[in-house]
């Protein structure tokens, strides 16, 4: 079989798999935006392609004095960042059914204690009221205006690292304020649910 990588580019993971840093970065460099570009038409998410981009390449470096043996980088690259990207589709798709799931279980619960949906929704604006001022901004930009991580960055003046972390502390803080405001037997029956 003919050697598909250039004598640059092979030169290049013989480095990179020797632990040279500096061989390592100019790899990413040369890869990363057309990776990005490949991963963003699986995912159809800027945030999401340049997580599976890091990971790919993180994944690239632990492994790496396995590059000795590749044939042909960029479709070593697009093969296993392929795989990535569909995983991390997969998970993301569990963790909204299994959100909406709690969510819709909840919203029974309270209906069925007397508490009715009214009563949720009050729950939920208390739970709401209780966060921090940016989190709580974060929140209802993200869940009532439907706005990205991006736009709510821009518009905040924040990172979207920063934008997301909000995000997951507004979220954990109202699911434990929601849950420990909810009748002790609501409680049990979801409980009884999900174990």
């Amino acid at each position: 079989m003919s050697d598909l990588v250039s004598p640059c580019e092979k030169e290049l993971l013989l480095k990179v798999a020797c632990g040279d840093e500096h061989a390592f970065s100019e790899l990413f460099n040369i890869h990363h935006q057309l990776l990005g570009t490949h991963i963003y038409r699986i995912t159809d998410s800027v945030e999401l392609a340049e997580e599976i981009v890091q990971d790919v390449f993180l994944k690239i470096w632990m492994s790496r004095e396995t590059l000795t043996a590749v044939q042909n980088f960029k479709a070593y690259l697009f093969v296993i960042s392929k795989n990535h990207a569909l995983n991390c589709l997969r998970k993301l798709a569990k963790e909204r059914i299994h959100q909406k799931t709690i969510e819709d279980n909840v919203v029974a619960l309270a209906y069925e204690d007397n508490a009715g949906t009214d009563g949720y929704y009050g729950l939920l604006d208390q739970a709401i009221d209780h966060l921090p001022p940016q989190q709580q901004k974060v929140y209802l930009l993200s869940r009532h205006s439907r706005l990205k991580y991006d736009e709510i960055a821009n518009q905040m003046g924040l990172s979207r690292e920063t934008v997301k972390k909000y995000l997951q502390g507004a979220t954990h803080s109202i699911t434990s304020f929601v849950q420990s405001n909810i009748d002790i037997s609501a409680m049990i029956i979801l409980a009884s649910i999900f174990f």
